[in-house]
């Protein structure tokens, strides 16, 4: 029987957080890196085993700086906005959180690499029922986690956007993406500055779980 060391299990799963001043923009990425977690991420589990995962891996400054202009626009004033909110109401952590998400708009094409994860999707209608879109996301969202825990072991972060999309038509056209693909997500990697990543607040189990019925 395979046991795991608990302590460092729980460690990576409580402590992969969502990455963004801390990303070395300086460092340089091993294409062999990103290559041992994309493989790693190929073991989740994905609807009907059909694996349709592809993944878009770009560390081109030209084209990054293109995918960081596109995901600019995308922004727009969304951030700005939610931070003044946020500090009205008193929620000192999710001001915290919006000024990081700005900073990382603003630094976008210096991380050194891109990484977008796509999905076959030419099977399932625009009008398709919501099931088959759930179906869809819950087929690569694993395999993105995956691939996410897999660089915190290695000593590098991550963050996992989606506000590029409102401009998914002109980054596939920059990167000859098919049609029938569709993007999922950005994600920004980097080696992070320093590991003492630790857990984040949140509200405990007991009260977001329920037994039996609601």
């Amino acid at each position: 029987m395979t046991t795991f060391d608990l302590a460092t299990t729980d460690a990576l799963l409580s402590t992969t957080r969502a990455v963004r001043k801390r990303l070395d923009m300086d460092r340089p990425v091993e294409r062999s890196v990103i290559m041992d977690c994309i493989s790693l991420s190929q073991q989740a589990p994905t609807g009907s085993n059909k694996q349709g995962w592809r993944w878009v891996v770009v560390t081109d400054a030209e084209k990054r700086k293109v995918i960081a202009d596109c995901y600019r626009k995308g922004v727009g004033d969304y951030l700005v906005t939610a931070k003044a909110a946020a500090e009205d109401r008193g929620a000192s952590q999710d001001a915290r959180v919006f000024d990081s998400a700005q900073f990382l708009a603003d630094r976008m094409q210096d991380a050194p690499v891109h990484v977008i994860p796509c999905i076959e999707a030419g099977h399932i209608a625009a009008d398709a029922p919501r099931r088959a879109w759930i179906g869809l996301g819950g087929s690569i969202f694993p395999a993105i986690w995956s691939f996410q825990l897999a660089l915190r072991a290695r000593g590098l972060g991550s963050c996992l956007t989606t506000l590029h999309l409102s401009y998914d038509k002109e980054i596939s056209e920059l990167l000859g993406i098919p049609d029938t693909m569709l993007q999922i997500a950005l994600l920004p990697v980097a080696y992070t500055k320093g590991t003492d990543f630790k857990p984040a607040k949140r509200p405990p189990a007991e009260e977001i779980t329920h037994w039996e019925r609601w």
